[in-house]
């Protein structure tokens, strides 16, 4: 076995000169890989190269760990005329590693436990923007007057109060068939994968825990808006807006657009049967039934989903899934979306989909047989979702693009009945892996608008097929496609906005947010690559900046991570949804084998206030505004111990001419520096209610202005993403601003009175030097100090003689005895 593996390196580094690293790279999961998991990378190059084999590299060591042949040589592929699939599956060791195939290095990635952990809850933060009504992300409300009734014979220019909901896309048109389905995924997400879920937020969307998943309070959101949507047993409305919302970049909380000179707010179309169309345009429609259905899955599902969370309010839910199912029946057929001045519309041609799924939902709800008969039917009707298969499609002409409803059906019914209907999800499975078996990625979606939403639905039937069968033959496609989302593509970059962090992700997706403000639209699923001919038959499509991944377009298909590329780089609120389910399912299977998630803890306002509790790790923060008569002290002591600490100082810190030496060495010695307001602003009153004492405008000027000191000393925005609020004091909003400003709120952690050495003998609060030590030794004795942000300061006032840092050195040691390492920050707060 020795000699193999020896004889193998040798052929490796033989055949290092037929690779070349400027037309050679490797393109890997930038998330991770599971232990269990199938792991398979992608070499593509612009020559034509021989690989025999590739190594596994210790990221940290570089140190050669594995050496593998398994390799298959598959066909050209957009900007590769040669490419490989690297298979290092039989590697389990968790790590950090990167893989060298001759001299063409990738990128670093995990392979571990937690790579997926927190992922879905991630994507939650884009649906949180896209709220329409009060919006959480920026603090402020939108579309208050929305709306009024058009094309609903009686009732046309009336006042209907329709406020909530979201947005559809970085458009704010709103629509039933997107948001229904958003609804249906979470709450199934939920329902399926309970623990991959965390309370953060408030159900108002703002920072802190209000004791029910964020994702039931985001799936309860959408629902409040469904029931507002439909009224009344006949009245279904469709559709908030049209395209004379296309109006340029614009904040959805300074919206300009004016929709009718006497109305108020913007049209609300009734579903209906017939075609319809602000101007000489029309949609094609021909029933109901896909927009009722859709109205009945969401309903049944939140019936049960709901109701420990909200009893009184779930009991209306059974009779609106019921009514809304009849009229699908009533009147079979598509309720497409109305065009406005431009003939483009959500072009839904399918429904039989729709109905299986209200139908089998209602079936688990109710336990009637009729239900499960009309569901095998519907089923019938689309074994298999209609755009498996095709290269083309019109936009939305087939959706949802997963056909649910099988597996709710499946998951109800048993023996010769499920088989049949699980059968289905394999059929399409096997036309997916036929069409992309040839290229390196095995991708078989086709490359229209939305592909990531295809690739998303696509992954998502590889996984309820799994759960439906325990079988595993079609685990690798399932597994290149969820790596094609996060970067094992062509372009090597992740298809989800900021996720992951550390990695290559979209930076300038297509949103006034981006656009006018900088603000980044987190967790969006952005569209998704587009084939090359559909992409230079766009009108009015200009790119905005130079391209990014020029090398890696193609005739074939093309990605822009540029603002201009509405077609590739739009984040959709209806993708990103149903990417939630994938994302928890992965999550769980983690826990499934033992795996516990890292826990930061939070205070009220979502603030971090510890890092993991099961763990003895220690971060040691110090602030600093005025003084800093104990800063040579610290830094000479942290030297000696070899321990990285975290200062937070203001801009009149940075600025002060006897500082900055200090600032320096500690910049030399690599201790995290942040920022820590400009000029020590209070920013809530010391009342309960924590009166605001700053406008959002004053809050991101002052830390701005922090900012621009720190940067004089090379210490710059994006490195430091930790900000600890002026005396340490702050409300939800505070929390929420940060974020805005691409920053994470901390706050030190309570239990000892480490923060109280900044008090003088004429405080009232006065705290000397043995009080704070013993608490801080007692706390650890009585509870323990795992995760701690132990929090002091650099200097004090001259009145105050017992200096605390005097004392720092000696409370290092005693807390090494007690086994407590002290970690960078980073290391502390990282999941």
């Amino acid at each position: 076995m020795r000699k193999t593996i020896v004889g193998i390196f040798i052929s490796f580094l033989l055949l290092s000169f037929a690779l070349k690293k400027e037309t050679s790279w490797i393109r890997i999961n930038q998330l991770g890989y599971l232990p269990q998991s199938v792991k398979v990378a992608v070499l593509g190059s612009k020559g034509t190269i021989e690989v025999k084999t590739f190594s596994l590299v210790d990221a940290k060591t570089d140190k050669t760990i594995f050496i593998s042949d398994k390799i298959t040589a598959k066909e050209a592929f957009g900007p590769f005329t040669t490419s490989f699939r690297l298979n290092f599956s039989d590697l389990k060791a968790k790590g950090e590693y990167y893989i060298l195939a001759g001299n063409v290095k990738s990128p670093i990635f995990k392979i571990d436990d937690n790579v997926y952990d927190g992922t879905a809850d991630f994507l939650l933060k884009y649906m949180r923007q896209q709220r329409c009504g009060y919006n959480p992300y920026l603090t402020d409300s939108c579309h208050l007057d929305d709306g009024y009734i058009v094309y609903n014979p009686g009732k046309n220019g009336q006042r209907i109060d329709v406020t909530g909901g979201w947005h559809d896309a970085s458009d704010y048109l709103q629509y039933t068939a997107t948001s229904a389905n958003a609804v249906f995924q979470l709450l199934m997400s939920y329902r399926e994968n309970p623990k991959s879920f965390t309370d953060a937020h408030q159900a108002n969307g703002l920072p802190g825990p209000n004791g029910i998943p964020d994702i039931i309070d985001e799936a309860k959101f959408g629902m409040d808006w469904l029931l507002k949507m439909n009224p009344s047993p006949t009245e279904f409305y469709n559709q908030i807006a049209d395209d004379r919302d296309h109006a340029g970049y614009r904040l959805p909380n300074h919206d300009s657009v004016v929709y009718h000179p006497e109305l108020k707010g913007r049209p609300v179309y009734l579903a209906s049967s017939k075609p319809q169309g602000y101007k000489k345009y029309k949609n094609r429609s021909t029933g109901l039934a896909s927009t009722t259905g859709k109205y009945a899955s969401a309903f049944a599902l939140g019936a049960n989903i709901l109701k420990p969370f909200f009893p009184d309010y779930v009991k209306k839910l059974p009779n609106r899934a019921v009514d809304a199912f009849k009229y699908g029946q009533k009147y079979p057929g598509v309720s497409q979306t109305a065009p406005g001045g431009a003939p483009y519309f959500y072009e839904e041609e399918n429904w039989h989909d729709d109905m299986e799924l209200a139908a089998a939902s209602l079936y688990k709800l109710t336990g009637k047989d009729n239900y499960k008969k009309n569901a095998l039917n519907y089923a019938t009707k689309e074994k298999i979702s209609p755009w498996i298969g095709k290269d083309t499609a019109r936009h939305y002409q087939y959706y949802p693009f997963l056909n649910a409803g099988h597996f709710e059906l499946a998951t109800a019914i048993e023996n010769n009945e499920k088989e049949i209907v699980v059968n289905y999800y394999k059929k399409g499975l096997e036309l997916l892996q036929e069409r992309g078996e040839n290229n390196p990625f095995l991708v078989g979606t086709p490359f229209i608008w939305c592909s990531n939403n295809f690739v998303t639905a696509a992954v998502t039937q590889c996984k309820l097929y799994r759960e439906l069968t325990n079988d595993n033959q079609y685990l690798e496609m399932e597994a290149a496609l969820r790596d094609w989302l996060f970067g094992c593509n062509p372009w090597g970059t992740s298809m989800i906005v900021g996720l992951p962090e550390d990695g290559d992700n979209p930076e300038d997706p297509h949103s006034s947010l981006n656009h006018l403000y900088n603000y980044q639209t987190d967790g969006g699923l952005v569209d998704g690559p587009v084939y090359g001919s559909i992409f230079n038959n766009l009108i009015g499509l200009k790119l905005h900046n130079v391209d990014a991944h020029a090398e890696f377009q193609s005739d074939y298909v093309v990605y822009h991570d540029d603002v201009g590329d509405y077609s590739t780089n739009e984040p959709t609120m209806d993708g990103t949804a149903s990417l939630v389910y994938y994302l928890s399912s992965m999550e769980n299977e983690s826990r499934r084998i033992g795996h516990k998630k890292s826990e930061l803890v939070y205070d009220k306002t979502r603030a971090i206030i510890r890092g993991d509790v099961n763990t003895k790790n220690i971060n040691l923060v110090f602030t600093g505004h005025e003084f800093a008569d104990g800063a040579e002290n610290i830094l000479n002591t942290l030297k000696k111990h070899n321990i990285k600490a975290s200062f937070f100082l203001t801009g009149d810190f940075y600025r002060n001419p006897n500082f900055k030496g200090f600032i320096k060495q500690a910049v030399a010695d690599g201790h995290y520096l942040g920022a820590h307001s400009d000029k020590h602003l209070l920013y809530n009153d010391w009342t309960k209610e924590k009166k605001r004492l700053v406008t959002y405008k004053e809050f991101k000027n002052d830390l701005n202005a922090n900012y621009q000191e720190m940067e004089k000393f090379g210490v710059k925005k994006e490195d430091t993403p930790y900000f600890l609020p002026p005396y340490e004091w702050n409300d939800e909003y505070i929390t929420q601003w940060a974020h805005r400003q691409k920053l994470t709120l901390i706050n030190y952690t309570p239990g000892t009175l480490s923060h109280a050495d900044y008090t003088t003998p004429d405080d009232k609060n006065y705290k000397d030097t043995r009080v704070i030590y013993n608490s801080i030794l007692n706390h650890e004795a009585d509870k323990n100090l795992n995760g701690f942000m132990l929090l002091s300061h650099i200097g004090t006032d001259t009145k105050r003689t017992d200096k605390f840092y005097l004392k720092l050195e000696t409370l290092i040691q005693e807390l090494d005895k007690r086994g407590y390492d002290f970690v960078s920050l980073k290391t502390l707060l990282e999941k």
